[in-house]
């Protein structure tokens, strides 16, 4: 799945508990993450619930996001992040207009504030990886 088909997706449902159900759902199908990884490095600060998050190389210098979390809806949050992120340079990375995206979506206008912030805490986290690389 690409933004592109997760928009048309968020878009198809009529309301939110619809759309949270598919956040929820989306958080189901994330790849197993590495308990190895789960170390104080990879957790992320400003999350009220427990989130690690690690970046690792992929094929033709591009870049795997991988991240879990104890929460369903962070979990799924987490799963956009990946449609949004993965499989792409630190340039493209770089370029991704998040707060777009999250519009259209709507995500922006039903997140509680702490979920936004942890939420952005990940994208920090992201955004500061691909402009180091």
């Amino acid at each position: 799945m690409d933004a592109a088909e997760l928009v048309d997706t968020f878009q198809f449902f009529d309301d939110w508990q619809e759309r949270y159900g598919y956040l929820i759902d989306l958080g189901k199908t994330l790849p197993e993450f590495p308990e190895g990884q789960r170390t104080e490095l990879s957790r992320v600060r400003g999350c009220m619930s427990q989130v690690w998050l690690v970046i690792e190389p992929a094929e033709g210098g591009r870049w795997t996001v991988l991240a879990d979390s104890d929460s369903a809806i962070v979990r799924g949050l987490i799963a956009v992040l990946q449609v949004v992120y993965s499989n792409k340079t630190a340039a493209e990375m770089t370029a991704v207009d998040l707060d777009d995206f999250f519009g259209a979506i709507g995500l922006d206008q039903h997140l509680s504030p702490n979920r936004r912030n942890g939420f952005y805490a990940m994208v920090e986290r992201i955004r500061t990886f691909a402009a180091t690389h």
